[in-house]
């Protein structure tokens, strides 16, 4: 074969090959630069389709450990709810021991007893006023009292919140703000608290250190303050976001309460006169003409007579009080 026809040959395919070469570096791929940003928009999408069911996977069950957490709070709660003497006198603020209580209360049974029989009633009269004494007139202390200071402890709670959430605002770790509740806020609040900051000296943990603090106040505004601690520690969260919606609730919550006791006031008021009327009726009456009131106290029909209206009172009070009580 002639010589320059094979030198022809081969810069050809010599050619042949860069542009071969230079076309697929340039259009191999087939795809244009519109293909390319579809491939990378759907790459995209479909691992945000991916991560939106991971998060909707982890949001579920984020929700149903919540709910899992609630239920297992509020089995507790119920499992507390036993209401002994001792926790009556805890909640009331008090130190005595339940002996010195029950002493307290066969002596205030037995005086009542006495100064009945001296005021010239038959004996049993003097027993079923004496044991009515000495058995219910302790405990109605006891639950003023507990009523009395839940009332205090409620005026001030959300305002110990607001200092905790300062706190947490401030970079403050949240035991060093339970101990400034402890030692700036009111008394009451502050010794609840107190119980909490010690204990936690000694080993309590903060959950049981609150559900100590919920068995002596049991009050909604402990319960919340409870559950939101207890799940920020289990599942994370903004702590000073949660109290400082917990506070506005409480504040809202305090302002219902005021408007509900300004609504009702006639009510009470109107159960007030109709309480106090009878029995203001019979000291008035025994004042005028003792002789015609006295047969009420001095014979068996009389003190029956008495026993019944005394019954059929305390029923109308009970069921007044039930009709203007709200609870929220």
């Amino acid at each position: 074969m002639d010589q320059g026809l094979l030198i022809t040959l081969a810069i050809a395919l010599l050619s042949a090959l860069c542009i071969g070469g230079a076309g697929f570096a340039l259009f191999g791929t087939g795809k244009t630069e519109t293909d390319k940003r579809v491939a990378r928009v759907a790459a995209q999408s479909s691992r945000a389709k991916v991560s939106a069911k991971r998060a909707g996977r982890d949001e579920a069950q984020r929700r149903k450990q919540l709910q899992d957490q609630l239920k297992e709070l509020e089995e507790q709660r119920k499992e507390n709810a036993k209401l002994t003497v001792k926790l009556r006198i805890e909640r009331a603020g008090l130190t005595m021991e339940v002996r010195t209580f029950y002493i307290l209360s066969a002596v205030t049974g037995l005086a009542v007893m006495a100064a009945i029989m001296l005021g010239g009633l038959s004996f049993i009269p003097a027993l079923l006023g004496g044991f009515a004494a000495g058995f219910g007139l302790p405990r109605w202390v006891l639950g003023f009292l507990i009523k009395r200071r839940q009332n205090a402890f409620s005026e001030e709670f959300a305002n110990s919140i607001d200092v905790i959430v300062r706190g947490v605002k401030a970079g403050l770790p949240v035991n060093d703000c339970l101990r400034i509740v402890a030692q700036e806020s009111a008394p009451v609040v502050a010794e609840e608290f107190r119980e909490v900051v010690e204990g936690q000296k000694v080993g309590v943990s903060l959950d049981e250190g609150l559900k100590r603090v919920y068995e002596r106040m049991p009050l909604p505004e402990v319960n919340f303050f409870m559950i939101t601690l207890s799940i920020q520690q289990k599942s994370g969260g903004n702590l000073s976001e949660a109290l400082g919606n917990l506070s506005r609730v409480l504040r809202d919550r305090k302002k219902m309460r005021g408007k509900i006791a300004a609504m009702s006031q006639e009510a009470k008021s109107s159960a007030t006169i109709i309480g106090v009327l009878p029995p203001g009726v019979t000291v008035m009456l025994y004042l005028v003409s003792p002789d015609y009131v006295s047969i009420l106290f001095t014979s068996l029909m009389g003190n029956l007579i008495l026993g019944a209206g005394v019954l059929w009172m305390c029923i109308g009070v009970f069921v007044m009080r039930r009709m203007i009580n709200f609870s929220f």
